[in-house]
């Protein structure tokens, strides 16, 4: 197919290569091009094109480079190009390229590609924006989308980080565009792209222009929640997780509250020192403490800190399933070795209480064999092996002794788990992944964790995701018809600082007595 041929096609999405002349008048449909190589000079020693040089620009400004060769210079991401967007834009439009045609390899329009080039470093905001205002003037529709990526103009420049290109892009749409969502980003707005990417100055400029910041993606999540989590950032990030304490504690502010209190009447324990908080739950700083995903450790640090509002307390953990060594973001907290540390919110604590071997009433548990690690042994010993365990098992624990009151759960019976899944007790005994007793559980329903076994050693069986353990003060017996039995186990001696009203999470989570977990550690088995 010729140019010449091609220049005739006019339907919309239909793959065409053509040149008109700068005199042409423009198409009065959009139309997709077909992808084709970037064109370099002869003997070119770069790999990219550079119009800064001679040679290239003399191809850049010839009549007979065609629209779709230009496209292939713009998807170039380097400076050298995504600082001459102006002119290489103005070089298609000049071709008769309508204002809305699109590149057939990413199927993205020159609005698109102007907010990439805005990005702060590798491209220039003050020619995106340049690019930007004329196509606009030229009608340009701010609310098209890329096929690929499901993004809009103001979901690009949110995406690069360009405040410069949001504004004149929200002037120029429809209001439906400034809340729109994206289905590559779970749904969300732009302004959980912005949040998700740490663009400050995106997100600012999306709440001055009335962004919702209450809109939640597929997952359930505000803006405030897909801001990434400073306690996983590294010590060489500590700029960003600074950005990120500011950007979430922005994006909380500007939550309306759910109730016509002034925030200046609201409670926060901010102020409140760090030993007085442990006072008043019984703890101290050296108590063996569990945390609300099954977590043990030794409490090391409580306080406010630099990463996030309200009272946190710092944790070493008995296993390297931790985030830090005791500092976030460049600001040292406590000592511990790397991946044993970890912070979690007041609430989310309770001391541990470990049962001694004595409070269990059955025989002693024999201790199970890992069959993952004989070696030279033929069937028939293993086979053995195997029988001998099974009948150890039989005559192992009868009855465990939960608390003073005598309140017994033997294996086989029903029980309630953290008061939510019901399952039947299959283990009780000391396990692998974390010190003291655990039950092990075969629950109702698939909402369990593995099949009975963790890391290797099996513990009991069950069918996959029907198994999970929990510590003997989570676990309450049931009667056959599914009620609890008094008296109830000791609960876990946590603390609910919520205050009694009913106010918006913003409120809960900036005042330290919130029951959000930020962790994005999976919990232990």
């Amino acid at each position: 197919m010729t140019k010449e041929q091609t220049a005739e096609v006019e339907e919309e999405a239909q793959p065409a290569s053509e040149y008109q002349s700068p005199v042409h008048e423009p198409r009065k449909r959009p139309m997709v091009h077909p992808s084709a190589q970037a064109p370099l000079p002869k003997d070119y020693v770069f790999t990219f094109f550079d119009p800064n040089d001679p040679a290239c620009l003399e191809i850049l400004l010839d009549p007979r480079t065609t629209i779709p060769e230009l496209f292939a210079i713009i998807r170039q991401w380097v400076p050298q190009v995504q600082h001459k967007i102006d002119l290489i834009g103005n070089e298609i439009l000049k071709r008769g390229c309508h204002v809305n045609d699109r590149d057939g390899l990413t199927d993205m329009t020159l609005l698109h590609y102007s907010c990439k080039a805005g990005a702060h470093g590798v491209g220039d905001p003050a020619a995106a924006l340049r690019l930007s205002n004329q196509l606009i003037s030229l009608g340009a529709d701010v609310s098209l989308r890329s096929r690929w990526t499901n993004m809009n103009a103001v979901h690009y420049a949110a995406y690069f980080d360009v405040p410069e290109l949001i504004r004149i892009l929200l002037k120029a749409s429809k209001p439906r565009v400034l809340n729109s969502t994206c289905s590559d980003f779970h749904h969300g707005t732009a302004l959980h792209i912005a949040a998700s990417n740490l663009c400050l100055g995106s997100v600012q400029c999306l709440l001055e222009h009335g962004a919702n910041p209450t809109v939640r993606n597929d997952k359930g999540q505000g803006p405030a929640e897909v801001v990434p989590d400073p306690m996983d950032m590294t010590l060489d990030k500590a700029e960003a997780a600074m950005v990120a304490k500011e950007l979430k504690q922005l994006l909380l502010d500007s939550v309306p509250l759910s109730c016509n209190l002034p925030r200046a009447t609201l409670l926060n324990y901010d102020n409140i020192p760090g030993n007085l908080m442990l006072t008043s739950i019984g703890l101290k700083l050296g108590d063996r403490v569990v945390l609300d995903d099954m977590k043990t450790g030794t409490l090391r640090f409580c306080g406010t800190t630099e990463f996030a509002s309200g009272q946190w307390v710092g944790v070493e953990l008995d296993e390297p399933e931790g985030k830090n060594d005791g500092s976030v973001g460049g600001v040292r907290y406590f000592i511990c070795p790397p991946k044993l540390g970890i912070f979690a919110p007041v609430s989310k604590i309770a001391k541990a209480v470990e049962l001694a071997p004595s409070s269990v009433t059955s025989t002693p548990k024999t201790p199970r064999m890992d069959f993952s690690r004989v070696t030279g042994k033929n069937k028939k010993e293993k086979k053995e092996i195997m029988e001998r365990e099974k009948a150890l098992r039989k005559k192992s624990m009868s009855v465990a002794s939960l608390d003073p009151d005598g309140v017994k759960v033997e294996l086989g019976d029903q029980v309630l788990v953290a008061g939510v899944k019901q399952g039947i007790i299959r283990y009780y005994g000391k396990t692998d992944f974390a010190p003291g007793y655990w039950f092990g559980v075969e629950l109702e329903n698939p909402t369990g964790k593995h099949d009975g076994s963790v890391f290797g050693v099996r513990y009991f069986n069950c069918m996959p995701k029907y198994g999970v353990f929990a510590p003997p003060s989570r676990v309450q017996r049931c009667s056959p018809n599914n009620t609890l039995l008094p008296p109830p186990l000791p609960p876990p001696q946590r603390i609910y600082c919520s205050p009694p009203l009913n106010v918006h999470l913003s409120f809960v989570l900036s005042s330290g007595c919130c029951c959000q977990n930020y962790s994005s550690e999976p919990p232990p088995p």
